[in-house]
């Protein structure tokens, strides 16, 4: 039994290379040249590929562009060579002239692992579906579940498969709107006949300068005799 259980796993592992080889058997291949963003780049015979089916933040503003390139770059480094697949039942190129490609390296669907990454998200070009259409909805749900990437730098951008990702921008919270002041409203006792120019509490009890900034009613004109002693220095200003 141990024997035979032996024997099916070197099996299994034997035929995973096949598997993935399978998909970019005869496929043609290029060499990376520069990354644009997080999901266009150019190869060294000036062929610019675009990845097919997923749509990265856009470059120049928008909340995690830069990251989805970093990690573009990580799984597609300058010098590595790409086997680019071909979808059958999809376009080859795009209105800018650019060739959509699955991109593979060492085994690795880039387009589906930058989605599981959350550093992009699937798009269905006009609804169309391609062969790892449900791979990468697959994984955008295991990222959205888990806040990676782009869905906890941006919690409120929407999965919408037939539409591109928009982050909007990254940023601090809004600051909450400005409250205007409270009225000041009269103490319970009514004001002490001996100030004018606000509404100063009668003594007792004592107040000082203090409690009457904090009251906003400072400075105030000692028209009386000065219980709470605000007026330092005689010139029948309190406060000032």
């Amino acid at each position: 039994m141990r024997r035979l259980l032996l024997l099916i796993a070197i099996v299994m592992v034997a035929l995973v290379p096949a598997q993935l080889s399978g998909a970019t058997a005869g496929a043609p291949s290029g060499v990376v040249a520069s990354v644009h963003d997080g999901d266009t780049l150019t190869l060294t015979d000036g062929q610019r590929v675009r990845l097919l089916q997923i749509d990265a933040p856009e470059a120049g503003g928008e909340c995690y562009s830069r990251a989805a390139r970093t990690a573009l770059l990580a799984l597609a480094p300058v010098g590595s060579r790409l086997a680019l697949e071909v979808d059958p039942s999809l376009d080859r190129t795009d209105r800018y002239g650019r060739i959509l490609r699955y991109l593979w390296r060492n085994g690795v669907n880039v387009n589906v692992e930058l989605v599981r990454r959350g550093a992009a998200a699937p798009f269905f070009y006009r609804g169309e579906r391609g062969r790892y259409a449900s791979r990468l909805l697959a994984a955008a749900a295991s990222a959205r579940a888990a806040k990676r990437g782009l869905w906890g730098a941006s919690p409120r951008t929407r999965l919408e498969p037939v539409a591109q990702v928009d982050t909007g921008r990254c940023g601090p919270a809004p600051s909450p709107p400005t409250m205007p002041p409270l009225p000041l409203v009269p103490p319970a006792g009514g004001c002490d006949s001996n100030y004018a120019g606000g509404c100063v509490p009668p003594y007792p009890p004592d107040v000082d300068c203090a409690d009457l900034r904090a009251l906003g009613i400072a400075p105030v004109r000692v028209v009386g005799s000065d219980p709470h002693r605000l007026d330092g220095d005689g010139d029948r200003l309190g406060c000032e």
